[in-house]
């Protein structure tokens, strides 16, 4: 997490920090932000209300990503701003937002800054007290590859500070990070204040262990990069020029540099459903990381979840080939070889 602030491992799925850091550091009548690049942000604006905080929303298209000049501007538009929320990589839109910048600007307006990390860690790099970040959540089911039962926050002093001057800060529950700090880290770290989770707590040991044994931090964070920069251009090389884009599969998030390592998002051609394209590609391979988008993107997004023991060439290459094939079923015309060559040179590119 790249911190020297306190750091919590809490006994639950990460939903379970996100939601107590936002009702810990949210007051009533407080002005906060809430970036929206994705369904979190959504999430998050819902638990600020709830906590009777003023919310600004910054919704951001899905097929890009957020700008520090648009939070400096928001946040000069709203000078009591004292919380901004963001999310780091949105999985589920596979887009990632530039946090160093953004912190920058948040810091010097003097609010917090509340990062959801949980699809960005070990998938690229995360620096969470060089970029200003008082609260920072993760989990360990994406690009560690390891239980989605266990998850982490780090508080930082300023985020203490304001936590225990809100009188409306959650304490004697599950979402109290007040709780944590007293009967956990100020009583020495002896013993959890609630029963561990210990099934969790080996996976999570056993995840950690297998990246170590795979090259480290910043082995992982290169193979995640290589398999999103193989997949994109994999996804382009299906086509010879001929094709519009409207009838091809191409990438979701339009600028490469705005596209998430841990996975990425492929907008389906216009006439067809992304959820039956899929259906066909897992057909005959149906252990393959590709999933139609939720929600509203359903129709339209096909996600290829590269994370974790998925993110190696293989994956890849098996996800790209199988979706040329469903392709080509509807009587589109794909190059599974051309795709399959262009994903080889993109991971050399990146990985060596």
């Amino acid at each position: 997490m790249g911190t020297a602030a306190d750091v919590i491992v809490m006994q639950g799925e990460a939903l379970l920090p996100l939601e107590g850091a936002i009702r810990s550091a949210a007051r009533p009548g407080a002005t906060a932000l809430n970036v929206i690049t994705g369904p979190y942000g959504q999430t998050f604006g819902g638990w600020l209300r709830d906590c009777g905080a003023e919310v600004v929303d910054i919704e951001v298209p899905y097929d890009t990503a957020a700008s520090a000049e648009r939070i400096a501007t928001a946040l000069a538009e709203h000078p009591g701003t004292e919380l901004v929320s963001l999310v780091h990589a949105e999985a589920a839109t596979g887009n990632t937002n530039p946090v160093a910048e953004i912190g920058e600007v948040v810091r010097a307006h003097g609010a917090l800054l509340m990062l959801d990390a949980v699809a960005s860690v070990a998938a690229e790099p995360l620096h969470t007290d060089a970029w200003g970040v008082d609260l920072c959540v993760i989990g360990a089911q994406k690009a560690m590859g390891g239980p989605a039962g266990v998850s982490a926050v780090s508080v930082g002093e300023r985020a203490w500070e304001r936590i225990t001057a809100n009188p409306r800060a959650p304490r004697r529950s599950y979402l109290s990070l007040l709780d944590w700090k007293e009967r956990w880290i100020d009583a020495g770290r002896a013993a959890l204040p609630h029963a561990p989770a210990q099934l969790e707590m080996l996976a999570l040991e056993a995840s950690i262990d297998r990246i170590e044994a795979t090259g480290g931090l910043a082995a992982s964070i290169t193979r995640h990069r290589a398999a999103a920069a193989a997949t994109r251009a994999g996804t382009l090389a299906l086509y010879d020029g001929a094709v519009p884009p409207a009838e091809r599969l191409r990438p979701y998030v339009t600028d490469p540099l705005d596209a998430a390592p841990v996975a990425t998002t492929l907008r389906a051609p216009d006439a067809l459903d992304a959820r039956e394209l899929v259906a066909a590609a897992l057909a005959g391979t149906p252990s393959l990381p590709l999933v139609a988008g939720g929600g509203a993107l359903a129709r339209e997004m096909i996600r290829v979840n590269h994370y974790g023991p998925d993110a190696t060439p293989e994956v890849v290459e098996r996800s790209l080939t199988a979706l040329a094939d469903a392709l080509r079923a509807t009587g589109r015309d794909t190059d599974a070889d051309a795709a399959r060559t262009a994903a080889r040179a993109a991971w050399a590119a990146v990985a060596g």
